[in-house]
């Protein structure tokens, strides 16, 4: 068997009939140089059954406990990939079939990339985009670019992002795995601006494929706005500012880091979902430790520059698209 460049990690959770979209998606390939490494998170469905008896390379891992989207991604990763480049795949979004040869042909054009974001489109709108790469904001704050805009902003030629969205992101092995890969403390959102920050301190780059499309359903598991979705997302938000920011611009930034969580809390609140958030803030400030001794190893380790980082963070409270 030819070794397969590409390993597409999928990770599923109770995703019921989406996995087996993703499945059809993968085996209506142009490119077929692949294989999948589907982690089952203890599903409590049927949904893992779609990873068995596919028509490209598959192999199904099923977990006897939900660790997590960060830590399944690295269980994958560092025991059962073969292939020379990641292709991380949530299992509520589906590449179209050309999405793997244009994601090899800029692989081979660009050798010095280590990092593609995919275009994403809402699957269920598909005028409309879900995401091109993601935004950093000086607040802390981070989305993706150009969400719900039409998919006519989308540049023309490849363009350089800030990080990669994790639903539809390509590393390269290598650099996934130098990087310590997600931070598992994270278990979910979040972990791939951090990891995509901590490939930008480390001097990569990350480079967004406009015409590698993927139809995103978008939460198609936890929801959107859930209390699960606020508590990791905004937890593991304040982490990501704390560990990666360096300490000239978090002199600089903290102040709006602080007034961005007031302002938050604020809204919250008024919608009812408080509870959540205030949890949340609890958690990661006393658990703050740890992230503070990673803190140290990362900007001891970091090459790229504060005015480069500012050159790639947003001011506004809008992204560039």
């Amino acid at each position: 068997m030819v070794k397969p460049l590409i390993s597409i990690i999928v990770v599923n959770y109770n995703s019921g009939e989406m996995l087996s979209k993703v499945m059809d998606a993968l085996s209506e390939q142009t490119y077929q140089n692949f294989e999948a490494i589907v982690i089952d998170n203890h599903s409590t469905d049927s949904s893992w059954l779609a990873a068995k008896d596919t028509t490209f390379p598959c192999h199904l891992i099923r977990l006897d406990k939900n660790i997590g989207f960060a830590a399944a991604n690295n269980l994958a990763a560092t025991s059962y990939i073969q292939g020379n480049w990641l292709f991380l795949l949530n299992p509520d979004a589906y590449p179209e079939p050309d999405c793997l040869e244009i994601i090899t042909k800029n692989i081979t054009a660009t050798p010095e990339i280590d990092c593609f974001a995919c275009t994403l489109i809402k699957a269920e709108q598909p005028s409309l985009l879900d995401g091109i790469g993601d935004t950093y904001h000086i607040s802390g704050l981070h989305w993706r670019s150009g969400h719900n805009a039409p998919c006519t902003i989308t540049p023309i030629k490849p363009v350089e992002v800030f990080s990669a969205c994790a639903a539809a992101a390509v590393y390269r092995t290598k650099t996934f795995l130098q990087l310590g890969g997600f931070d598992e403390s994270y278990f979910a959102y979040s972990e791939d601006v951090d990891l995509g920050f901590r490939l930008r301190l480390s001097g990569g780059t990350c480079i967004l494929l406009p015409d590698a499309k993927v139809n995103h359903v978008g939460s198609g598991i936890t929801g959107r706005s859930s209390a699960f979705s606020i508590y990791y997302g905004h937890r593991n938000l304040t982490w990501t500012f704390i560990k990666n920011m360096p300490i000239a611009l978090m002199v600089l930034f903290l102040p709006v880091h602080l007034i961005m969580t007031l302002y938050v809390g604020f809204v919250f609140a008024l919608s009812g979902r408080f509870h959540p958030y205030v949890r949340a803030k609890w958690d990661a400030f006393s658990q703050l430790a740890p992230h503070l001794i990673k803190r140290r190893k990362i900007q001891h380790q970091r090459v790229c520059s504060s005015l480069e980082l500012l050159r790639l963070m947003c001011w506004l409270s809008r992204d560039r698209y």
